[in-house]
């Protein structure tokens, strides 16, 4: 057992009882060395990569129980618990699917541990539950997945995970009489849905059986399966057999007539793009030729529908931040068209409805939609009013309106409705904003990174709080693999902030809010940009006298959990709290577990010598500083995440624990039977946010309102 020294800070004199007798877990270091290009590299905690093994369980065990008795000691978890369930129980939607005379969408009553799904008329006056998830699981850990209602609406189509898991178990339901079919298709993973138009099957992906839990995955290839059939008689499709790392997206058009096949290499955008004519929508021929739209990897070149055989698609050739183009199927020799042109926006993505295109930009890492005919005349701005984050895109070509997902900083996610033909933009389903808006001000800032880089940032804060370096604040970012972060809701921002925090998101190189060239910034070799700009908006922060080293905390996810392990390595005296969750921490062996080898696009790899040297320098592993004062530490994982396999966050932590890194704590919070973090149910997600709020409010000085939980809120809403 590892003492841990006396807490001497102010902050966490309060628990100085508590950690004076406290001892880190056991984790006896082995003599693991790696070689790597002639350089010598100790790996002494590889057997917590055995994450079932007897001494790592046992060493997991231990982990949670001193992690749970320190969060459970925190101030405020009345308070925080009960304002969670205020934010979390309220009612919530996803965007509809408009199937023939019904609508099918996802619905959340805040209380279930996982949400429904509905099949309502198109008017709103009738609605039935046509699957409930919670029925298949007792502890509602089974969570769905993907979802497909048939062209005619006589199936639904349906893949569920265990736990979180990204393994998926498709199966089928008579939607007339909600009669389960014998039909069960095991090995899928990374996967949709899409039923020919005879509704006789559908296309899906599948690898060629369940590999162990961590195993690296590989063989995926496009099959078909008969409604009513084994999976045994299922029809391979589409796959190269001499290239097993490829991964396929089956799509049919609306028309029934295309099988649009994308295929990628790795965790990119960039794809090859195939197309098979089926032939007649009620007799499709399975086996027709394919038709190689775009044989290489450069770019970006998604399908975002057909309409009269002309098939349009999102492309970043020559065109960093996208556009739109197209070409007709119908024409042997037929040539690519520009339809919307790059434009200083990002273009995040688009949608064929109600006989319009409809694009969604990103300008200055806010979303706009904007609305254009099929021949790329412009014809209306579809955008509400405020700053926001927009997703969900769903609308048919047969109706003329559009819906999507909206949501603030303090606004939860609801569903608009806009009408293509008068440009009539309104909510449509959702729940009300947990905060007044009026109290609540999002700005956006910007930072010079070390290289001069202007990099911008989402400040959210009351209204009344002005710049104060005692001022706790929330640093979240990402930085990674093309996706944008946005001023969208987070379960806790709201507690944050109107407890007199600032909550801050940062749009850092690697991420997709400025299109491809920002994206590469921050990749492979370059990837360290992606980590000066971390450090460079927590500096203007504290130059902006808002906040100081005392009183900011640091969060991210997944890439972003890898984003916060080597910044709190690079820059420890910066911060008073860091929450790495679920990250990528041994930067040499990510590419070895699961689907860890495609990030390597991103990322590079350890079989690389120059791309060796990059890694090596900032894999938090492998960078922990002995003998360095380092904030309080909270990272959190899941004991079975097959993403992110957990031995990145065991392994990190137990070295974290291991160095002298100064007397404030450094906890890891397991969830049992957890996974990356997709389906978790509503009891997980108010547990994880919960402790998340607790113990950054804690290490940077926030104190929560006394009273039930709603003193506070009460008191805001009658500010001026």
């Amino acid at each position: 057992m590892l003492r841990l020294p006396l807490l001497a800070s102010a902050v966490c004199a309060s628990f100085w009882p508590l950690w004076a007798s406290a001892e880190y877990p056991a984790a006896p270091p082995g003599e693991v060395v790696d070689t790597y290009h002639g350089t010598q590299v100790a790996d002494p905690y590889r057997w917590l990569e055995a994450v079932d093994a007897s001494n790592t369980r046992r060493w997991v065990e231990a982990q949670q129980a001193l992690a749970d008795r320190y969060l459970a000691g925190l101030p405020g978890r009345r308070q925080v618990e009960q304002r969670l369930q205020q934010i979390l129980q309220a009612p919530s939607w996803d965007s509809p699917a408009t199937i023939g005379q019904h609508r099918y969408l996802s619905y959340h009553d805040g209380q279930s541990p996982q949400p429904v799904l509905l099949q309502e008329s198109l008017d709103g006056s009738q609605s039935r539950v046509v699957l409930d998830v919670n029925a298949l699981s007792a502890d509602g850990t089974t969570a769905l997945k993907v979802w497909a209602v048939s062209p005619k609406g006589h199936y639904l189509a349906y893949g569920v995970t265990q736990a979180g898991e990204d393994w998926t178990q498709i199966r089928i339901r008579r939607l007339q009489d909600g009669v389960e079919l014998s039909d069960s298709l095991r090995y899928v993973k990374f996967s949709n849905i899409a039923w020919t138009k005879d509704e006789a099957g559908f296309f899906y992906s599948r690898y060629p059986d369940r590999e162990g839990t961590f195993d690296t995955l590989s063989g995926q290839a496009v099959w078909y399966h008969r409604v009513g059939t084994p999976q045994s008689a299922d029809i391979r499709v589409y796959q190269d057999v001499g290239k097993p790392l490829w991964n396929y997206w089956a799509e049919v058009d609306d028309s029934g007539r295309w099988l649009l096949l994308s295929v990628r290499e790795g965790a990119t955008d960039a794809n090859r793009l195939v197309v098979r004519d089926l032939g007649r929508p009620q007799e499709p021929a399975l086996f027709g030729p394919t038709r190689v739209l775009v044989a290489d990897f450069a770019y970006r070149r998604e399908p975002i529908g057909v309409l009269e055989d002309v098939l349009y698609v999102h492309s970043t050739a020559n065109a960093p931040k996208g556009r739109v183009r197209a070409i007709d199927l119908g024409m042997r020799n037929a040539r690519w068209m520009t339809v919307v042109p790059e434009s200083e926006d990002t273009l995040e993505r688009a949608i064929l409805a109600g006989g319009s295109l409809v694009t969604q930009h990103l300008a200055d890492a806010s979303a706009r939609l904007r609305q254009w005919s099929p021949l790329g005349e412009p014809q209306g701005d579809l955008t509400p009013e405020g700053l926001g984050a927009i997703e969900g895109l769903s609308g048919s070509l047969e109706r003329r309106e559009l819906f999507f997902e909206r949501s603030s900083p303090v606004e939860p996610r609801s569903i608009w409705k806009a009408e293509l033909g008068s440009g009539e933009v309104s909510p449509w389903r959702g729940a009300a904003p947990v905060l007044d808006t009026a109290l609540v001000v999002t700005e956006r800032l910007q930072a010079a990174s070390k290289d001069g880089t202007q990099v911008p940032y989402f400040l959210t804060r009351l209204r009344t709080a002005k710049a104060d370096k005692s001022r706790p604040a929330w640093l979240y970012g990402y930085g990674g693999f093309n996706i944008p972060v946005l001023p969208e809701f987070r379960s806790y921002t709201p507690l944050w902030v109107e407890n007199g925090g600032i909550f801050v998101v940062a749009n850092l190189r690697g991420g997709g809010e400025f299109g491809e060239a920002w994206h590469k910034a921050g990749t492979k070799l370059q990837k360290q940009n992606v980590f000066d700009d971390f450090i460079a908006v927590a500096e203007d922060l504290i130059a902006r006298g808002w906040s100081s080293p005392e009183h900011l905390a640091i969060h991210g996810r997944s890439n972003g959990g890898l984003l916060v392990g080597a910044v709190t390595n690079q820059r420890p005296e910066l911060f008073a709290a860091a929450m790495p969750g679920v990250g990528v921490m041994d930067m040499l062996r990510f590419h070895k577990f699961t689907i860890g080898w495609a990030w390597t696009v991103d990322y590079g790899s350890s079989d690389n010598p120059e791309e060796f040297r990059a890694l090596r320098a900032f894999s938090p592993y492998h960078n922990v500083r002995s003998g360095v004062e380092y904030p309080a530490v909270l990272g959190y994982t899941a004991d079975h995440d097959d993403r992110v396999v957990p031995g990145h966050s065991f392994k990190y932590m137990a070295a974290l624990q291991a160095a002298d890194t100064g007397a404030a704590p450094k906890l890891l919070r397991i969830e049992s039977q957890g996974r990356h973090g997709a389906g978790k149910p509503m009891a997980a997600k108010l547990a994880e946010a919960r402790d998340l709020l607790l113990f950054t409010a804690h290490h940077t000085g926030l104190r929560w309102s006394t009273g039930d939980g709603s003193t506070r809120w009460s008191r805001l809403v009658g500010m001026p």
